[in-house]
C-alpha cells in the first residue's frame, strides 16, 4: 500500500460551511419527501439498520481520521479524561434530566445520544479567535474521540434500556447477539488487529518494491478497499470501536481526499433520513429539554472536571470550552440507529440538535460582546496604523517564529 505523502485532516474545516447549508437543505427535502412516504415502512425495512450503521461507521472513521496526532499528544491526559470521565458524566447528567421529564427507561439512550460533541461543527471554530490554539486543539481532539465512546455506550446500554422498557430479547441495533460487552470488545479487537496487520504488511511490501506510478496507484486502491471492507464489516456487526481506532492509523493521501466526500455524503443522507422521520411528528418539549441538558452538562464537565486534568488553561479558554457543546451528524446517526428499537428517538433528538445549535450560537455572541471593551464591538485599528503595519505575511512567507502554533501543525499535517 502506498505510503507516499501524509494524510492530513485539512478537508474538515473547508467542508463545514457547505455541509451546514447542505444539511439544512437535506433536512427540508426529507420533510417534504416524508410527507408522502410511510416512514414506518422505511424504518422496518431490512436494509434500514445496516444503512444507518454504515453511515455511522463512515462518520466515526472520518472523525478520528481528522485528528491532528501532534495536537493530540500535547494534551493527551485531558483528552483521555474528556472522552472517558467527561462522556460518562455528561451522559449521566443528561439521562438523569430526561428521566425526570419522560419517566421512561428510554431516557438513558437519549442522554447518551447527545453526550458527544460534533467534530464537523467544531471545525467551524478553526478561523475564530475566541480560543487559544491549545484550547482549540483540545476541543477538536475531544470532539473527535468522544464520538466512538458515545457510540459504544449507546450500543452496550441499549440492551439494558430495552429490557427495562419491558421488551423481550435483544434490541436489533446489537445485531445477532454482539451486545455482550466483553464479546463486543473481543470482536472489535479482532477486526482492528486484522485491519492493522493487513495495513502494515501492505506498507512493508510497498517499501521494498521500486517506486512506480502503477505501484503507488495499486497501493492506494488497496488501502481504499481495505477501509471499505472494514466499514461494511463494522456496520454489519456493530464494531464501531475498531472503525474509530483504524482512523488513527490507516491513512493515505487518496484516503484523505475520499474521506471528506464520504463524510459529506453520510452527513447529507443522515439529515435527509431525519427529515423523513420528523415529517411524521416532532417532540418539541422533550427535544428542548434534551438539548438544554446537553449544553449545561458540557459546561459542568468543562468548568469543573477538565481543570483537574489540564493545567494552565486560561480563564477564557475554560469558558469557551464550557460553551463548546455542539451536536450534528453523530447524534442524528445514533438516533436513526435507535429508531427501530426505541420509536420516537429521532423526533426527540432532531429538535435537541436545533436547541444546542441555538444555545451555542447565543453563547458565542454573548461571549464576544463581554470580551469587547464596553460590551460593544471590539475596537478597530485606524486605517493609518493598518497601512503602516503593512500586510501580514502568509504562513508560507513567515518564519517559524511568526506562524501561530496551530498553523504550524496544520501545515505539517
Amino acid at each position: 500500500m502506498s505510503t507516499s505523502g501524509r494524510a492530513g485532516p485539512g478537508w474538515l474545516p473547508r467542508a463545514v460551511p457547505g455541509l451546514v447549508v447542505g444539511g439544512a437543505g437535506a433536512l427540508a427535502a426529507g420533510v417534504v419527501i416524508g410527507l408522502g412516504v410511510d416512514a414506518s415502512a422505511l424504518v422496518g425495512s431490512e436494509g434500514y439498520l445496516f444503512t444507518a450503521s454504515l453511515l455511522l461507521a463512515v462518520g466515526l472513521y472520518g472523525s478520528t481520521y481528522a485528528i491532528d496526532l501532534k495536537a493530540l499528544r500535547a494534551d493527551l491526559p485531558g483528552v483521555v479524561a474528556a472522552v472517558t470521565v467527561g462522556v460518562v458524566l455528561k451522559a449521566a447528567l443528561i439521562a438523569g434530566t430526561m428521566a425526570l421529564v419522560l419517566r421512561r427507561p428510554e431516557a438513558l439512550v437519549l442522554g447518551i445520544a447527545v453526550a458527544q460533541i460534533d467534530p464537523l461543527s467544531v471545525a467551524a471554530l478553526e478561523r475564530g479567535e475566541r480560543m487559544s490554539p491549545r484550547a482549540r486543539s483540545l476541543l477538536k481532539a475531544w470532539a473527535s474521540f468522544d464520538d466512538p465512546m458515545t457510540v459504544l455506550l449507546t450500543l452496550y446500554l441499549a440492551g439494558y434500556a430495552y429490557a427495562a422498557a419491558g421488551h423481550e430479547g435483544t434490541p436489533r441495533i446489537l445485531r445477532d447477539g454482539t451486545g455482550g460487552y466483553l464479546t463486543g470488545l473481543v470482536a472489535n479487537a479482532a477486526l482492528l488487529a486484522a485491519v492493522l496487520l493487513l495495513w502494515w504488511a501492505g506498507r512493508a511490501v510497498a517499501a521494498r518494491l521500486p517506486e512506480s506510478r502503477s505501484g503507488s496507484r495499486a497501493g492506494a486502491v488497496a488501502a481504499v478497499v481495505l477501509v471499505v471492507v472494514t466499514l461494511v464489516l463494522a456496520a454489519d456487526r456493530s464494531l464501531m470501536l475498531a472503525v474509530a481506532l483504524a482512523g488513527l492509523f490507516v491513512r493515505s493521501p487518496l484516503l484523505g481526499r475520499l474521506v471528506g466526500r464520504a463524510v459529506g455524503g453520510a452527513y447529507l443522507a443522515a439529515f435527509l433520513a431525519l427529515g423523513m422521520l420528523l415529517a411524521h411528528g416532532v417532540a418539541w418539549w422533550p427535544g428542548f429539554v434534551l438539548g438544554s441538558a446537553a449544553f449545561v452538562a458540557q459546561a459542568v464537565v468543562a468548568l469543573v472536571v477538565m481543570p483537574l486534568f489540564v493545567r494552565g488553561l486560561e480563564r477564557r479558554d475554560r469558558i469557551a470550552l464550557g460553551l463548546g457543546q455542539q451536536n450534528g451528524i453523530t447524534a442524528v446517526l445514533i438516533a436513526l440507529s435507535l429508531e427501530r428499537d426505541f420509536p420516537g428517538t429521532a423526533a426527540t433528538v432532531g429538535p435537541a440538535v436545533i436547541t444546542v445549535t441555538v444555545l451555542h450560537g447565543t453563547g458565542q455572541l454573548v461571549l464576544a460582546r463581554l470580551r469587547a471593551p464596553g460590551g460593544g464591538p471590539g475596537p478597530r485599528r485606524p486605517r493609518g496604523e493598518l497601512e503602516a503595519a503593512g500586510p501580514r505575511p502568509s504562513p508560507l512567507e513567515a518564519g517559524a517564529d511568526d506562524v501561530p502554533q496551530d498553523a504550524q501543525q496544520r501545515s505539517v499535517a
